[in-house]
């Protein structure tokens, strides 16, 4: 599996270039990409992965760190005490885990990251179209069984497993598209909806 991180592909005449952020909008992505990446590198193991994308989801999303389980026995709170148990990876179930012929030990490795990508495209930085990309080729690198250089995953792309496929150089997938990784698969040139 590649673990480098994945850079947005360089400007081609059918492709141009997305335009960027300002400098320090930028910088700032690009820490944060360096770093989870560096993370994911590290630790492989779906513990400390969900824990990771628990703590990231939970400031994304509610704007403040992660600082252990909320008083759930307010009513009042039940809703909040809900969405934050619900960004854990290890709260939810994925369909991919109800399949007899998932690969149980591959898919855990992964699956915070899958979550972490729904996540990520659920929110508003997901339609940040520089940093989306980055992201999930980011994310792609620790996913895939295989990531070729410059490869775009637009917003809200939809795979079960993950592990299963394989991304040649230059493969666009466009916003929406749903891809069937039941079996492997090597995807080249541009996957649409």
């Amino acid at each position: 599996m590649t673990t480098a991180m994945q850079e947005a592909p360089a400007e081609t005449q059918l492709h141009p270039e997305v335009p960027r952020p300002l400098p320090e909008a930028e910088a700032i992505y690009r820490r944060w990409l360096a770093h989870l990446n560096a993370e994911f590198t590290r630790y492989n193991s779906c513990t400390r992965r969900s824990e990771i994308v628990r703590d990231e989801l939970h400031s994304l999303l509610l704007g403040r760190p992660h600082g252990g389980r909320m008083n759930a026995a307010l009513i009042s709170e039940l809703p909040l005490a809900v969405l934050a148990e619900s960004l854990d990876p290890r709260n939810v179930t994925l369909p991919a885990e109800m399949e007899v012929d998932l690969d149980r030990e591959k898919f855990n490795t992964i699956k915070p990251l899958l979550w972490f990508w729904r996540g990520f495209d659920r929110t508003v930085l997901g339609a940040n179209l520089w940093l989306g990309l980055r992201f999930r080729a980011m994310l792609g690198a620790h996913i895939f069984a295989g990531l070729g250089k410059n490869v775009r995953f637009y917003r809200d792309v939809n795979f079960e497993r993950g592990y299963t496929l394989t991304f040649a150089d230059n493969t666009i997938v466009r916003p929406g598209a749903c891809i069937d990784d039941r079996q492997p698969r090597i995807i080249s040139g541009t996957l649409e909806r």
